[in-house]
């Protein structure tokens, strides 16, 4: 994987990344070639439509992050890639159009985008044909030996295994005389030069995976591994960059203590965080205020009751904080005490099952982003009730509020909606991810990414 800004980024959607850039200005220059040749005007040199073929491919690859093209699905199901990426091409070519329209020149005509979408559109379908069978092949994958054999061998196994992993185990080494979960695990003491091994093997990663490491942790062996140019990696860690959140289960004090993350270099981010806040929440407010008045109203038709509604939260610091939402249950709702929501709730009304999908429910906390008490990017806020009950339950739970809550956040775009304790386990996972490597360029990706949850209904109840 890549780091960029903390933030891994798996090899293979670089690569696709990257050819679909060079496609998407194949598109416009075809699409300007075309265009020129019907009307009779010269075509000129490509460099001459440097600045046209940059803004294309910039924003048509913008609506696909948002949209979720780059997802686990996009190189093995092309039905999967085609729906998607013809939202996004659309999406691109309309903000395209808009754009034009706002700057009053000539730099993107209707006519070339037109072509160029539907040439982008096929040309983007054959790229992922083509890379398709390649970037699932092992030799786009990294090589791992794992060192064990036990139960956290076999999750490193359960991981590899999957169509969209980026890494293949090519051998397990039991490092105890216990049991080994994994049959065909080698024993060290089977294994004279461990370090010749791992260089036979074309071994690129070691993952430790050792059930105890008390007494067990074989110093030299790593030691010698690690100077032979081979990276070297713990368990945690590793599940850390393959999974994007933080492993429950394994964690430690002292691996969030010693481990890279909580850097006290975000202050400059956190600024920058603030005043992206102010400024997008007064634009937002102003663009979407009639459409919160329409459906202010259309909730006061629907069912009894205000069409606004307050609910205590808990914010930064354990902060207590009122969240500002449009109403979307009945009014006697939670006349028994609060409850976690459920599939298919009945006491959700008919206007407000059809909100809280498309996330307008959500436009009024844009008031509370401007008071400064949330963010546009952060864990989501929970109720005092439940936060009291899950910090009991779960380790950790309270590190959370270390960081600002926002709207919209990591493990809302990663983990389905979720109203139970073990759904919260699993997404405190991903809120701990957040709050260890937070940027802006995480920001950003999140808040791309959130479009596509809203369009695809993705984890709304």
């Amino acid at each position: 994987m890549i780091r960029l800004f903390k933030h891994y980024i798996p090899h293979a959607v670089v690569l696709l990344w990257l050819v679909d850039l060079v496609m998407l200005v194949a598109a416009n220059e075809l699409s300007w070639r075309l265009r020129a040749d019907q009307i009779g005007i010269s075509t000129g040199f490509i460099t001459d439509r440097a600045w046209a073929h940059t803004g294309f491919a910039a924003m048509i690859v913008t609506a696909m992050i948002a949209v979720g093209v780059y997802g686990p699905d996009a190189l093995r199901s092309m039905r999967f890639a085609a729906a998607r990426l013809l939202v996004a091409i659309s999406l691109g070519v309309i903000a395209l159009s808009f754009l034009d329209f706002l700057i009053g020149g000539q730099t993107f005509w209707r006519s070339t985008l037109a072509y160029s979408m539907a040439i982008a559109f096929c040309l983007l379908i054959a790229d992922r044909l083509v890379l398709g069978g390649f970037l699932g092949t092992s030799a786009f994958r990294r090589r791992v030996l794992v060192l064990g054999a036990g139960a956290r061998a076999q999750r490193l196994r359960d991981l590899g295994e999957r169509p969209e992993s980026g890494f293949s185990i090519v051998g397990y080494i039991g490092m105890s005389e216990a049991a080994p979960a994994i049959e065909e695990a080698i024993p060290r003491s089977a294994i004279h030069n461990l370090t010749r091994f791992v260089e036979n093997l074309g071994v690129s990663e070691v993952v430790l995976a050792l059930e105890e490491r008390r007494n067990a942790l074989p110093l030299k062996d790593l030691l010698r591994i690690k100077t032979a140019g081979v990276h070297v990696n713990e368990f945690s860690s590793f599940l850390e960059r393959e999974t994007g959140r933080v492993d429950l289960d394994t964690v430690s004090p002292s691996w969030l203590i010693f481990s890279d993350g909580f850097s006290s270099g975000r202050m400059i981010s956190s600024v920058a965080k603030r005043l992206f806040d102010i400024g997008a929440s007064l634009l937002l407010l102003l663009l979407t205020a009639p459409i919160i008045l329409v459906f202010a109203i259309l909730v006061k038709l629907d069912s009894k009751g205000p069409a606004f509604y307050r609910q205590r939260r808990v914010g930064l610091f354990g902060q207590g904080f009122d969240v500002i939402k449009l109403r979307s249950m009945r009014t006697d709702a939670e006349a028994d005490g609060a409850k976690w929501a459920s599939k298919d709730d009945p006491r959700v009304t008919r206007i407000g099952n059809f909100i809280r999908k498309v996330r307008i429910d959500e436009l009024p906390q844009t008031w509370t982003v401007l008071k400064g008490e949330m963010s546009f990017v952060g864990p989501r806020p929970e109720r005092p009730e439940f936060v009291a009950d899950l910090e009991e339950q779960l380790r950790y739970y309270a590190e959370r509020h270390m960081v600002k809550p926002g709207i919209t956040g990591w493990a809302q775009i990663n983990y389905p909606y979720g109203a139970s304790i073990e759904d919260s386990r699993h997404k405190l996972e991903y809120d701990l991810y957040y709050a260890k490597n937070y940027t802006p360029f995480l920001d950003l990706l999140i808040l791309l990414q959130t479009l596509r949850v809203v369009i695809w209904s993705e984890g709304a109840r």
